[in-house]
């Protein structure tokens, strides 16, 4: 039987077919746009090659998008048809199961299947790389740096895939609050592969979550050449960019980083762009930025996904565009299939049960003019957020407007509170300073001189 590039056998017609589907592998790994060009080239080489069909209803699945349902059905029988008739590993057999669960939506028993793998196949890194997408989709840091923890010494450093495997360790390093070590292995990763963008990415957070902005920037700058032909996931470190800038104050560099970067292709429907763009867009306003006209295409897209529910972490974005921009009736329909969502027999239905649907409702009512209301759905749940998924700067943005609503609200004291918090957390951070100076200075006198040291912090921090 035929080996793969990790030397894990593969049910398939010869050597050639395996290498086809070893560059579909390589691409996925690099973010490289010919990946789904090099899965119909493995599959013209053996339709009857299991890996290469359950990689494609994996595919369809990253997406989030449930109008791809139909393919991922259609994947999933012709893995088993080809399972079937060619008498296939029990590794792969164990792939489709997980295929099949994460298409029910059960994202742990898919999770569990791809880590059961890896006990018994460390080198087999598809499942390690679909792994890292759901243990960073269930927001559990500890999960997404162990899984990787537990295969990185069975990998040597000469191989050509090591960097990814360092790549996703130095990302699980970062978000379970590791920095230094999380440094070190995305500056390695980038220096055996210096178009990893899995790798500058988790450096990029590391110096997000430090308040290193002006290294951040120039990180991003110095790396770019290397990997800006990759696939969309470039305008996430385009994203990276302008926050940035805007941690900076610098607003209008973060308004060009938008139309020019990473929402430059408006016509994008894929949710970490459209992620990306809800969430600048929506932390530029509570700045007091206007945006103009940006909400409006965003909204439009939105609206179409509103009963999706695929994971809580896209669906808080979805509502955040709806309610900035005024889509009362979809918003409705939003949490009215939510609810649904919630009851429905998935990995996700305790999620929007604990957290999920209270943060759509605080943020929609905090939009709609209702601070209060988004204080009170909010506060309780500031600590279960995690548990969406995401990052934590991409999670910051509740945050955020739990401190805005509790400003607007006169909630100062909890205002003052919380960016006490925040600045012993980031204190670095130009826009929490001032913001924070201002909560001082509206507690009155008492306040005065802590008040004076926010200013003068915010002063030391705004670029010359």
């Amino acid at each position: 039987m035929p080996l793969d590039a990790f030397g894990l056998p593969m049910s398939a017609a010869g050597a050639a077919a395996v290498g086809a589907y070893d560059e579909v592998v390589a691409a996925y790994l690099g973010f490289r746009r010919d990946a789904g060009d090099r899965l119909k080239a493995a599959l013209a080489a053996d339709d009857k090659m299991v890996m290469a069909h359950v990689l494609k209803g994996y595919f369809y699945l990253l997406f989030c998008d449930p109008r791809l349902d139909g393919r991922v059905a259609r994947a999933v029988a012709a893995a088993r048809a080809a399972a079937a008739s060619v008498a296939a590993e029990e590794r792969e057999r164990r792939h489709i199961a997980a295929l099949e669960a994460w298409a029910a939506g059960d994202l742990a028993a898919a999770t569990s299947l791809w880590e059961e793998i890896l006990l018994g196949w460390p080198r087999d890194i598809v499942a390690l790389r679909l792994a890292h997408f759901t243990n960073f989709y269930s927001g559990d840091a500890h999960r997404l740096r162990d899984s990787i923890a537990r295969v990185l010494p069975l990998w040597e450093p000469a191989e050509p895939a090591y960097p990814h495997v360092l790549a996703m360790w130095a990302f699980g390093l970062e978000e379970s609050g590791d920095y230094a070590r999380a440094e070190e292995a995305g500056r390695r990763a980038v220096e055996l592969d210096p178009g990893n963008i899995w790798a500058v990415h988790a450096v990029a957070h590391v110096m997000e979550m430090q308040g290193r902005a002006a290294e951040g920037l120039a990180w991003i700058d110095d790396t770019e050449p290397a990997w800006a032909g990759c696939n969309n996931f470039a305008y996430h470190v385009w994203w990276h960019r302008a926050l940035f800038h805007f941690e900076r104050g610098e607003h209008d560099a973060v308004l060009e980083g938008y139309d020019r970067q990473f929402r430059a292709d408006a016509e994008s429907e894929d949710y970490l762009d459209m992620s990306n763009a809800i969430a600048m867009l929506w932390r530029l306003e509570l700045e007091g930025v206007d945006v103009g006209a940006r909400w409006r295409e965003l909204a439009d897209k939105s609206e179409g996904r509103v009963e999706d529910h695929v994971l809580a972490f896209i669906d808080v974005h979805w509502a955040m565009a709806l309610a900035a921009d005024g889509r009362r009736a979809a918003l409705d329909r939003m949490l009215a299939t939510l609810a649904a969502a919630a009851a429905a027999d998935t990995s996700q239905a305790p999620i929007y049960r604990r957290v999920g649907s209270a943060l759509c409702e605080g943020l929609i009512a905090y939009r709609a003019g209702d601070p209060e209301t988004a204080v009170e759905r909010l506060l309780p749940v500031r600590y279960d957020v995690a548990t969406i998924g995401g990052s934590h700067a991409q999670r910051d943005v509740v945050q955020q407007t739990l401190i805005a609503a509790a400003l607007a609200a006169g909630r100062d004291r909890l205002a003052r509170a919380l960016l006490a918090e925040r600045v012993a957390a980031r204190p670095n951070s130009l826009p929490t300073w001032l913001r924070y100076a201002a909560c001082l200075d509206r507690l009155g006198d008492g306040a005065a001189p802590a008040a004076a040291a926010a200013r003068a912090r915010a002063a030391e921090l705004r670029p010359s």
